[in-house]
C-alpha cells in the first residue's frame, strides 16, 4: 500500500475528530437557547463530556489491544456522527446529558485509536509525522467553524448543520477505512482472561504529563477569547483573535515540530515547550492589555503545540496498553480541564484560573525531566536513523 495513502488515511482520523468536536463546540450558544440553559447548565454538559472520557479509561485500555486501532477507529468514527444527530434532536437537558457523556467516551476511544494508527505509520515508513497529524486535528476544528458559519447563513437550526457534518464524517471514514493499517502479527491481542491492571510507573508519568499538557491546550481553546475580552479589555471584535492566534500558531508549529523532535529528542522538546508556554502565559497575565496578551497567547501556542504528539509517541514505546492509557488521560485533560478552570474562575476570578493553566505548563516542563530518559537524538523507528 502506498505510503501517501496510508498517511492520508491516518490524517483523516485526526481531521475527523477535530471536525466532530468543533461542530458541537461552535453551536454551544444554540444549544443553550434550544435547551433553555444558562452558562452553568452548559458547564455541566461540558463536565459530563469530561467525565465520560474519565469513564472510558478502562474501556479504552481493554478494547484497543483486543480490537486493534483500525477497527476501533472505524467503530468510533461511525458512532460519533450519530451522537451529533442525537444532540440535534435532544428535546431537553436530561436527554442531552447522557449524549455528552457518550461523546466523551467515544472521543477517548477515537483519540487512542488514531494515535495508535499514527505510530503504526511512523514505524512502518520510518518517518516522524505525529505532530503533523495532530495539526490535522487543529485543521478539523477550523474547518468545523467555517462549516458552521456557512450552514448558519442558510438555517440557524442545529439539525441541518449536524446532519451535514455527520454526512461528511461518514463519507470521510468510508474513504479512509481501506488504507488504515492493522497491527503487526507480533502485536497480538491480550488474552481474554487477562484483567485490567493499573499502568506501570513509566505510563503513569506519561499520563500525568499529557494530562497537564492537554489541560493547557484545551483551556487556551476554551478561555482565551473570554479572557481577552473580560480581563485584557479587548473589544467584542478583537476578542475572537484569542482563539485565532492560539489555533493558527499551534497548526503552523505542528507542521514543523516533527523535525524538532528528530533533532532535539522528545525530552528536550517537551521541557522547552512547557517552559515557554508557562513563562509566556505568566508574563501575559502580569503585563495585561490586549496586545501583550495576544503576544503571550502566540508563544503559548508555539510552546504547547508539540507536547501531546511527543508524549503519545513516547508512550507507544511501552505497548498498546500504555498508549491507550496515556491517550485516555489526554482526553481527560482536554475535556475535564476547561470546566475545572471555569470553576476556579467563577470563585476566584479568571486571572487565577488562567494562572492555573500557566502552572500546568510549568508542571509539564518539570515532570518531563523525571518521566523521560536523558536527551538523545530521536529515532523514528527503533534501530533506524531519523530523517
Amino acid at each position: 500500500m502506498a505510503a501517501r495513502h496510508v498517511q492520508l488515511a491516518a490524517a483523516t482520523l485526526f481531521l475527523l475528530l477535530g471536525f466532530n468536536v468543533g461542530s458541537w463546540s461552535a453551536r454551544l450558544p444554540a444549544l443553550m437557547d434550544k435547551l433553555a440553559l444558562d452558562t452553568a447548565g452548559i458547564g455541566v454538559l461540558l463536565l459530563a463530556c469530561g467525565l465520560g472520557s474519565v469513564g472510558a479509561f478502562p474501556i479504552t485500555t481493554a478494547l484497543l489491544p483486543r480490537l486493534g486501532s483500525r477497527r476501533l477507529a472505524c467503530l468510533a468514527a461511525c458512532l460519533l456522527p450519530m451522537l451529533l444527530l442525537a444532540l440535534a434532536w435532544a428535546p431537553n437537558f436530561a436527554v442531552a446529558l447522557p449524549i455528552m457523556v457518550a461523546e466523551g467516551v467515544l472521543c477517548a476511544l477515537m483519540n487512542a485509536a488514531m494515535n495508535s494508527q499514527a505510530m503504526l505509520v511512523e514505524t512502518r515508513h520510518g518517518q516522524a509525522i505525529m505532530a503533523r497529524l495532530h495539526a490535522m486535528f487543529s485543521l478539523g476544528l477550523l474547518l468545523a467553524a467555517l462549516f458552521s458559519s456557512t450552514v448558519m447563513r442558510w438555517s440557524p437550526s442545529l439539525l441541518p448543520h449536524f446532519a451535514g457534518a455527520a454526512a461528511l464524517m461518514l463519507t470521510a471514514i468510508a474513504v479512509a477505512r481501506g488504507s488504515l493499517l492493522d497491527e503487526p502479527a507480533s502485536a497480538a491481542p491480550a488474552r481474554p482472561g487477562r484483567r485490567w491492571q493499573l499502568p506501570n510507573r513509566a505510563t503513569r508519568w506519561l499520563g500525568l504529563l499529557v494530562f497537564f499538557s492537554t489541560l493547557v491546550e484545551g483551556s487556551m481553546y476554551d478561555w482565551s477569547t473570554i479572557y481577552l475580552q473580560k480581563v485584557a479589555g479587548a473589544t467584542p471584535q478583537q476578542a475572537p483573535l484569542g482563539i485565532a492566534v492560539v489555533s493558527t500558531t499551534m497548526l503552523a508549529t505542528r507542521l514543523v515540530a516533527d523535525h524538532w523532535r528528530s533533532r532535539w529528542g522528545a525530552r528536550a522538546l517537551i521541557w522547552r515547550g512547557g517552559l515557554l508556554a508557562g513563562a509566556s502565559l505568566g508574563a501575559g497575565l502580569m503585563l495585561g492589555g490586549v496586545w501583550p496578551t495576544l503576544a503571550a497567547f502566540l508563544l503559548v501556542g508555539v510552546g504547547v503545540a508539540a507536547l501531546s504528539p511527543c508524549i503519545y509517541a513516547e508512550s507507544s514505546r511501552h505497548g498498546a496498553g500504555a498508549l491507550a492509557a496515556v491517550t485516555t488521560m489526554g482526553s481527560i485533560g482536554t475535556l475535564l480541564g476547561p470546566p475545572v478552570i471555569g470553576f476556579v474562575a467563577q470563585h476566584s476570578g479568571l486571572v487565577w484560573g488562567m494562572g492555573m493553566v500557566a502552572t500546568a505548563a510549568f508542571l509539564v516542563a518539570a515532570c518531563s525531566l523525571a518521566a523521560l530518559p536523558k536527551p538523545a537524538p530521536w529515532l523514528s523507528v527503533e534501530g533506524c536513523a531519523s530523517d
